[in-house]
């Protein structure tokens, strides 16, 4: 286990070092500087701001200067906001985010597993026809459609919910919803497929021959072998439900990182574009290890010395 995990470690700082350095390029790459929108945009002004912030000296000195400061933790300083770093208005604004998105992956496992289920219970009924079709809408229904659909209709047309902002606990349900609706189906669709295979395993057929009990096979081995899929979708889950948080939180007017990131695209804060970029990088990287280490536990039958993507 040990070296499995220092395997998967280093992988992460490479995949790492990859990101920042892309996003560091990308960025300069892009025509202009962030100071052309100021008023005061006289050459004087523009050149002490760009000695301020180290946009005078060769792209390859601040690439090294910026990848000293990423070790020790320094995203920089904002260079819309005044007088404010990136990290600290990443730590500002990312507790709103991570409350809705924690809330919106539970949802979508939980509810997403229920639905799996029940079409698999009742494989070719009405509810197994009813949750495949409502499985096929949330996946070709993209997220800001249905944000925008639900907000008309239960916010503005039936008033049972507020359309902006994230004050109280029924201020989650609509974001919630947009956010889940498509990891839902495909969890749903994922735990059936899985479902019935292991259903038709010879060795539960044995096990109801030798008479289990019904709950017992249930929980005992058919949701545990049918469950591993879901287990490998978690990581590109949560990617799916951090990244469209962006568009979530701009819809519903929610103070989050998602916004901040709009916000800095807009006015070309290179400092907090790339911070934020960063930090959703190293998000995703620590769920996708998180998620290897879930499935070792939930199958013991895999060999870690034996897996050796990245």
């Amino acid at each position: 286990m040990a070296r499995y995990l220092i395997n998967k470690f280093v992988f992460m700082l490479i995949s790492l070092f990859i990101l920042i350095s892309a996003t560091f390029f990308l960025m300069k790459a892009i025509p202009g500087n962030p100071f052309l929108s100021e008023k005061a945009t006289s050459p004087e002004i523009q050149a002490r701001l760009m000695a301020q912030y180290g946009l005078d000296k060769p792209v390859f000195t601040q690439y090294l200067i910026y990848l000293g400061d990423i070790v020790t933790g320094d995203f920089g300083i904002s260079m819309k906001k005044l007088n404010q770093s990136v990290s600290d208005i990443i730590g500002q604004t990312f507790m709103v985010s991570l409350k809705l998105g924690l809330v919106a992956i539970v949802v979508s496992i939980i509810l997403g597993i229920l639905l799996g289920m029940l079409a698999a219970m009742y494989h070719r009924k009405l509810i197994d026809n009813v949750a495949m079709i409502l499985a096929v809408l949330g996946i070709a229904v993209p997220s800001f459609v249905l944000a925008s659909l639900i907000q008309y209709f239960f916010g503005l047309k039936l008033g049972w919910f507020h359309v902006m902002g994230f004050n109280g606990p029924l201020d989650y349900v609509l974001p919630v919803a947009a956010l889940s609706a498509q990891p839902i189906a495909f969890i749903a669709r994922l735990t059936r497929s899985s479902m019935l295979e292991v259903l038709h395993a010879d060795y539960i057929k044995t096990a109801k021959a030798k008479g289990l009990n019904s709950f017992v096979i249930m929980f005992r081995h058919v949701i545990r072998n049918a469950i591993l899929p879901v287990v490998t979708y978690v990581g590109p889950m949560t990617a799916n439900i951090v990244t469209g948080s962006i568009v979530i939180e701009r819809i519903f007017g929610i103070g989050g990182i998602g916004k901040v990131l709009v916000e800095s695209i807009t006015t070309r804060d290179y400092t907090m574009i790339m911070g934020v970029t960063i930090f959703y990088g190293i998000l995703l990287m620590l769920a996708r290890f998180i998620t290897d280490i879930a499935y070792v536990f939930i199958d013991p039958r895999i060999k870690l010395t034996g897996r050796k993507e990245g």
